[in-house]
């Protein structure tokens, strides 16, 4: 008997330990999210350096270090259309040091059948920007306007124009195949070559490798502006204002079709909801800053602002929205 009583006693006895222990592993969620962030910030991106999503990812990092106070890294990660980058965000640790810069391909490869990688893998923070394409050219193409390509497009054999832009059923492809469609042209009659971003299309449309080149702008500028290439037209409802002698299509085919890309940045799924607000306050005082409001407005990239809510609800609808966009054009799978 007094062997048990001393067992129970012993079972009894307080072990403040065990109370620092728990005290400990309560706390240090909310004492992680004070710290937040301690160490710098990976910003994937999926396509290649200089083009235009990189761009705007590397203006939107610049203005979100100075809210943060400390260093995004913006790291780009090419391939598979962009479905390499896309699928580093969403297999990272969802712990806010690799965030992604999201565009519009995440809502059209799934449609493709090129992953199973789709919005619902991804914490939205916030949209920064949205892009409609331009139809640029070579400079000393013999076509003046966008209805003199359209023309010369329907009476030549198919496949004498090559186009790129992006990848194979990217945005720049889906967006200029509907554009053909719009106009009662068959979108296989130009010959699309998958390149890893207008960047490296437009070098290659300046070459003599390509006949045209779909993609914003902005994209395009260094091209225009070295006397390399010329823009036929915009697939927008307005002219750019930053290219502002450059006609829609609206005015040129009276046509109103668009279609645009849009990049804004998210983490992974199963994000700290704590994390996630901390982020999207700062993304959307990074987005009012003066140095990306100056930055996007030089460059001629669309601006646009959506916080997490708006953007989730956005994602949800352009994603059916691009389903039928892909399946009218012969690539849904």
């Amino acid at each position: 008997m007094k062997k048990n009583k001393n067992k129970n006693k012993l079972r009894a006895t307080p072990r403040p330990w065990k109370s620092l222990v728990l005290s400990v592993l309560l706390a240090s969620p909310v004492m992680a999210m004070a710290d937040y962030p301690d160490k710098p910030i990976q910003l994937i991106v999926p396509w290649a350096a200089g083009g235009g999503s990189d761009a705007a990812a590397r203006g939107i990092a610049a203005a979100l270090e100075q809210e943060l106070g400390t260093t995004v890294n913006v790291v780009n990660r090419t391939g598979g259309s962009g479905v390499v980058g896309h699928t580093v965000m969403a297999t990272a640790k969802p712990d806010g040091y690799t965030l992604g810069f999201i565009t519009g391909e995440l809502n059209m490869m799934h449609w493709q059948g090129l992953t199973k990688i789709n919005r619902e893998d991804f914490t939205p923070i916030g949209m920064t920007n949205y892009d409609y394409p331009g139809v640029q050219i070579s400079a000393d193409a013999p076509y003046n306007d966008i209805t003199e390509l359209l023309s010369a497009i329907k009476e030549k054999p198919k496949g004498t124009f090559k186009a790129s832009g992006t990848g194979m059923g990217g945005i720049w492809h889906v967006a200029f195949a509907g554009l053909l469609m719009d106009q009662g042209i068959a979108p296989d009659q130009v010959t699309w070559i998958p390149s890893q971003g207008a960047a490296p299309a437009m070098v290659e449309l300046a070459a003599g490798g390509l006949e045209i080149v779909p993609s914003s702008v902005p994209e395009a500028r260094a091209m225009i502006d070295a006397g390399k290439a010329k823009g036929l037209a915009v697939v927008s409802p307005e002219r750019n204002p930053s290219f502002p002698n450059i006609p829609t299509i609206k005015e040129t085919l009276s046509s109103d079709y668009s279609l645009g890309e849009w990049r804004g940045v998210a983490g992974p799924k199963d994000m700290d909801p704590a994390v996630v607000a901390k982020l999207e306050k700062a993304l959307e005082a990074a987005y009012k800053s003066e140095l990306y409001q100056d930055f996007m407005t030089k460059q001629g990239f669309g601006m646009e602002w959506r916080n997490a809510d708006d953007f989730k609800t956005f994602l949800a609808e352009n994603d059916a929205y691009m389903g039928r966009i892909i399946e009218g054009i012969g690539l849904k799978k």
